[in-house]
């Protein structure tokens, strides 16, 4: 991480859930305008950490920092951040179109530049003259298309992915992990992106930041890490685990 700009920091980051769950640990950090993978073992920490950095949860010590600004309790709306779920938080009374102009204005009161950004949005996503349509009339991959068209039109410096594409099946997920490389080219965001898959990582994160047993034990580069000849003991143990797949 010494020769790369940092956009995010997670300092000491304490969290614990409530009842005796165990006391979780994050120290890591996330290069500026690359994608990194978190990744590890079912249970390791990855949704609590992207949901820590999107002020979903708020930490019992320590600090997240975005660049030289502490966000640790900035409220959701105001952090650099978008979010894409694996449900994809589609408004199903909604229009596509209506959407993602959500992510311009929670009011939809849009000005036409603000209506050209949609319609923009929606052709970098392949979705052109979809706007009228509802989301239960979409696929589950065009469905994430709009989310992520939400996204681009929010211009937010940071996204967060969690298992956004765990839903898919392996050639439709290559394909959104593909358009989602594509969108980072073009607008540089610093990406974090929670899989269980590794060759995920592999495909489009330069960074990747390993977690077992609620801590981040490993990170680096994504070649380096994930090698499965050469990795760390940990980081190989995960490999040779039988992958899991969501329904």
């Amino acid at each position: 991480m010494t020769e790369q700009r940092v956009a995010m920091t997670c300092e000491d980051v304490r969290f614990r859930y409530r009842g005796d769950a165990p006391e979780m640990r994050f120290d890591c950090a996330f290069p500026t305008g690359a994608v990194t993978a978190l990744i590890g073992p079912s249970g390791s920490g990855k949704s609590t950490l992207i949901n820590l950095i999107a002020g979903f949860e708020t930490p019992d010590e320590g600090a997240i920092r975005f660049g030289d600004r502490d966000i640790t309790q900035e409220p959701v709306s105001e952090r650099p951040v978008s979010m894409v779920f694996q449900e994809n938080n589609l408004f199903s009374h909604l229009s596509v179109f209506d959407n993602v102009a959500l992510g311009v204005s929670p009011s939809l009161r849009l000005t036409g530049e603000d209506r050209g950004r949609v319609e923009v949005a929606l052709a970098g996503v392949g979705l052109s003259g979809y706007g009228g349509r509802l989301p239960a009339q979409l696929s589950g991959g065009e469905r994430q298309r709009v989310a992520l068209a939400r996204v681009i039109v929010r211009q937010k410096p940071v996204l967060l992915l969690d298992e956004a594409f765990a839903s898919l099946g392996p050639a439709l997920r290559a394909d959104m992990l593909d358009l989602l490389a594509s969108i980072h080219d073009e607008r540089h965001m610093t990406t974090v992106m929670v899989t269980h898959f590794p060759e995920d990582a592999r495909r489009i994160a330069a960074h990747t930041v390993f977690l077992a047993d609620g801590a981040v034990v490993l990170e680096g580069d994504t070649a380096s890490l994930l090698d499965s000849e050469t990795a760390p003991a940990p980081v190989r143990a995960y490999l040779g685990e039988k992958e899991e797949v969501s329904d």
